[in-house]
């Protein structure tokens, strides 16, 4: 087969499911505990590979939780940002909704003006500086429960505070022990103000956390919805509502949710017609970035660079950017391929 990587390193691409903090290079995340020697994350970069091992998704949690810890400050805020969007413009990112967490600041203290002001003010400095558009999506952690919600809810609807890259609401953290259900409210609270729906769900648990997420919370898409394969009545629902799944392959891995990459069910998505996007979740901390993930999809839906190029396209379509903005990415995608295939 074809070495797709260098292909794949200049194709113009859209990413739709990363987190903010878990996006940190390690250099980033050095340098945050560097400057908070209190906490127990390792200030040596390599330190960091061991300390990114988990064992388990709950591990996970635990580790990205200690990462959070070291966003303190506005200026830690902006800093983590506006080199998010550097590391995202080398690897020809040119628009991604950046899952940001603000309750995760707020409630260690920082300002919720000053973390507003700092996520703005770097989005706004990495589209002039390396022409890559960031929109933002508010989430609520799961594990800290409905006031975590309340709070989510009220930053991402309140006039004056929501920031102007706001696009979408969604829910993460673990599935385990948290139903979907009991977001409803604040989910209606953000989608009467004009916000998509964009819950996890189906990761960690099976299908019946996808179809509350469509049914309660009314997703339009679904991060990871690694169970719904065991459901063909929910793939084909997908399917025909054309509710995209943002597909993570080796974070499934990493946090154990698919045992092998072999075992991903990416393929039976794809081949039940589903719209299938392909991220990198939190990449330094799973070793990874959106070039290798694409990289992965293509090997295990047996991709020629037309294929990879009709999956980078899946992205654009599902996103939440403008259709003047659709229709250009996809031009540049499309423009891109052509001239990569006449060589």
């Amino acid at each position: 087969m074809t070495d797709l990587h260098p292909f794949i390193a200049g194709l113009p691409k859209a990413e739709l499911h990363v987190h903010h903090v878990g996006s940190a290079s390690p250099r980033i995340v050095a340098e945050l505990a560097a400057r908070h020697p209190d906490s127990k994350v390792p200030t040596d970069p390599e330190a960091l590979t061991d300390y990114f091992s988990f064992t388990d998704f709950a591990h996970f949690i635990d580790v990205y939780l200690s990462v959070v810890d070291l966003v303190r400050t506005p200026e830690d805020v902006r800093l983590l940002t506006f080199e998010v969007a550097r590391d995202m413009a080398r690897q020809n990112i040119r628009y991604a909704e950046l899952t940001v967490t603000p309750y995760s600041s707020t409630s260690r203290g920082i300002d919720e003006r000053a973390f507003m002001a700092a996520i703005e003010d770097a989005r706004k400095a990495a589209e002039a500086e390396f022409g890559t558009i960031l929109r933002w999506c508010f989430d609520i952690p799961g594990e800290a429960g409905l006031v975590s919600a309340e709070e989510t809810a009220r930053l991402a609807t309140t006039d004056g505070l929501r920031p102007e890259g706001l696009v979408s609401f969604g829910l993460g953290g673990p599935e385990i022990g948290v139903p979907r259900p009991q977001f409803k409210p604040f989910f209606d609270q953000a989608r009467a103000a004009g916000l998509h729906s964009v819950p996890h769900a189906g990761e960690t648990t099976g299908p019946q956390t996808i179809w509350d997420a469509i049914n309660d919370l009314g997703a339009e898409r679904i991060g990871h919805g690694t169970s719904s394969v065991q459901d063909p009545a929910l793939l084909a629902h997908l399917a025909e509502h054309r509710i995209a799944l943002e597909v993570c392959p080796t974070s499934n891995i990493a946090t154990r949710a698919v045992a092998t990459l072999d075992e991903h069910p990416i393929r039976q998505m794809v081949d039940a017609g589903v719209l299938v996007t392909i991220n990198s979740d939190d990449p330094p901390m799973f070793g990874t970035d959106l070039n290798n993930e694409y990289a992965v999809a293509a090997r295990l839906l047996g991709l020629d660079e037309r294929g990879v190029a009709a999956l980078a396209k899946n992205a654009v379509e599902a996103s939440f950017l403008d259709a003047a903005g659709k229709a250009r990415i996809a031009a540049e995608i499309d423009t891109y391929t052509d001239t990569w295939l006449a060589r």
